[in-house]
């Protein structure tokens, strides 16, 4: 009853709630143009469609076609969603008029059009100056804007990991107050940039409303709001404990004390971390010298803990400097993680890490540098990708296979690595593949075949469908994310928004569709054909059918892979059916791992399919 009426209230105050900000742009379109058509047909598509919170679509023909997309608070149900984005529409074609570009926010939904795709990430935020300065200033406001720091850096981790891309949550203040937070993203970027759009608009926040008893901060992809009042409908919201100065300290001590040791760390064959050559500390001073102190013209990439920077140590080695947070515990953690996971793990084929480094908040990670970056810069960049040819595609795919095999059977820790996709395949001056960015990784016992989370992490359309679906996972969950990259690798065509290619709703689907057909080769990326030995690739992609079938049980291992790779003469199975519904892109995160030592910088555009 009292969740009726919760909603019943959030859909009366909305009904004459004004917007809390409009933007339009300078430029115009024609009226009554076929512009104007299609923007009146998006908006009412995105109106009536928008049934699971969120919806992206473009209606149109070049240079008429306009491109949309709606959010609603994930607190909301569909009815308060519509009745939010129909009274939206209509003010936004009132205020904005012959706008070609317009975005409104209300407290409960948003809707932007353009007449160009969207980029990724938009980092600027709106500051709801009305809204805002009707709250009154809090007393102690230093510790206020600590808390509340707190809170929504929680939030953002939590709303990055969540398939939603939304959380909600409170925290206890002193003298019996509460500050309640809401945090969110558009699905239609990862979890990465959910989180760094996050920690943009925090310190928008703080800047404008930290002393205050609430406030709002809104932009394209991301909004935070906090107040001292419940303000939100949500029965999982996150309820946290501000920890003391002093236990925090305390905490931060002890994992110092765990890892710190007179010249370096490694592991003992229970996991603990003892003293040891193979994995040097480096000074401070002589990371700020290799990094020309962490200068801006060094960086490589910036991500959920940090910033990563090119180096030279003063042996000439060139190296990736991972900076993790000055003051995030959570990058304490992740610092730990790091070497934990991969300070013993040495193959060709697995990025490597050369040393670390602590001291005071400083917390560094080195690793070799990767000089071609990762490798869907290659396989999904226009230019980069006629770089290619069919023996290093075939090499790389043979690298990878070979680094998963590594860390599922021959290391002596059997490691998950659970985030596989070409971004975190990374590539050497050689063009060899190398896998990084264990962050999500979890490590097997000896006899353990599978294990079970309540937190999926990792990136749809490369997630097993048992994973994403019931959160087992296992060797057979990396295989699956294997036969996806080795299917994008040969199409030149990202698996996720496959749907915009006009061929199939995904690219497993496309694929399927032309094999049961025996036009497989319509499959292949034009570019490589010229290079490439048909039976060769025809193999790869049967392969790659095996990797993504629905059954686990009846997926290769990649002992399989390897020797299926190496041999022509091995007979292949038939391959079933692969599970069509994995092409979605929403990205989720246990925690936001940083930018890999080599990172593509590019700007893509957002192609995730209507829910």
């Amino acid at each position: 009853m009292l969740l009726l009426v919760v909603q019943f209230f959030m859909l009366s105050i909305f009904t004459d709630a004004n917007p809390l900000d409009i933007a339009c742009s300078n430029t115009s379109y024609a009226p009554n143009s076929p512009f104007e058509s299609s923007l009146k047909l998006l908006l009412e598509s995105i109106a009536t469609n928008t049934s699971q919170g969120f919806y992206n679509l473009s209606i149109g023909d070049d240079p008429n076609r306009v491109f949309g997309r709606a959010l609603c608070r994930g607190d909301v149900n569909r009815t308060v969603c519509q009745n939010c984005l129909e009274n939206a529409r209509h003010e936004i074609l009132k205020n904005c008029k012959t706008a070609e570009e317009a975005i409104i926010w209300y407290e409960l939904c948003q809707i932007q059009y353009s007449y160009r795709k969207f980029l990724v990430m938009v980092y600027a935020g709106q500051y709801a100056e009305k809204w805002n300065n009707q709250w009154k200033s809090v007393s102690n406001p230093a510790r206020f804007i600590e808390v509340l720091t707190y809170l929504m850096t929680n939030l953002s981790i939590e709303a990055s990991s969540d398939p939603a891309m939304f959380a909600v949550g409170e925290v206890k203040f002193p003298k019996r107050k509460t500050i309640y937070g809401l945090v969110q993203c558009t699905r239609d970027i990862n979890s990465r940039d959910c989180n760094d759009c996050l920690t943009g608009a925090l310190g928008d926040l703080k800047a404008c409303c930290g002393a205050r008893e609430a406030g709002i901060i809104v932009n394209e992809n991301c909004n935070l709001r906090f107040q001292l009042s419940l303000f939100y409908n949500a029965s999982t919201r996150i309820a946290l404990t501000y920890p003391t100065s002093t236990d925090e300290k305390r905490s931060q001590r002890g994992l110092l004390h765990e890892l710190a040791g007179p010249i370096s760390v490694s592991l003992t064959q229970e996991g603990d971390l003892v003293s040891s050559e193979e994995l040097p500390f480096v000074h401070l001073a002589v990371i700020k010298a290799a990094t020309d102190g962490f200068s801006d013209s060094n960086k490589l990439g910036q991500g959920g803990f940090g910033t990563v920077y090119k180096g030279v140590l003063p042996n000439g080695k060139e190296v990736a400097v991972k900076r993790l947070s000055r003051k995030s515990w959570q990058g304490l953690e992740e610092f730990k993680n790091e070497i934990i996971l991969i300070a013993k793990l040495q193959h060709r084929n697995l990025v490597r890490l050369v040393g670390c480094g602590i001291e005071g908040e400083e917390k560094l990670l080195i690793y070799e540098l990767m000089p071609n970056r990762s490798l869907d810069c290659f396989i999904f960049d226009s230019e980069r990708r006629l770089q290619l040819n069919w023996n290093t595609c075939y090499n790389i795919i043979g690298g990878i296979s070979k680094g998963l095999l590594y860390l599922h059977e021959d290391s002596r820790l059997k490691i998950i690595h659970r985030d596989l996709k070409p971004s975190n395949v990374l590539l050497d001056k050689d063009m060899v593949a190398k896998i990084s960015d264990f962050g999500m990784a979890r490590i097997f016992c000896e006899n353990q075949k599978t294990a079970n989370t309540r937190r999926v992490v990792g990136t749809y359309g490369y997630m097993a469908p048992e994973y994403a679906m019931e959160g087992l996972f296992s060797v057979k969950s990396d295989v699956f994310s294997f036969g996806v990259i080795v299917l994008e690798i040969i199409s030149g065509k990202r698996n996720s928004g496959f749907y915009l290619t006009g061929h199939a709703q995904t690219l497993l689907a496309y694929v399927w569709q032309l094999w049961k057909e025996g036009k497989e080769m319509e499959f292949v990326d034009p570019l490589l054909m010229k290079s490439s030995s048909i039976p060769q690739v025809v193999r790869c992609i049967h392969i790659g059918l095996l990797c993504v079938q629905e059954d686990p049980a009846v997926r290769p291992t990649m002992s399989n892979v390897v020797a299926l790779l190496g041999s022509e003469s091995i007979a292949l199975s038939e391959p079933r059916q692969p599970p069509f519904p994995v092409g979605r892109t929403i990205v989720l995160a246990e925690q936001p791992s940083t930018k890999d030592p080599s990172v593509c910088h590019d700007l893509t555009v957002s192609t995730l399919s209507p829910r």
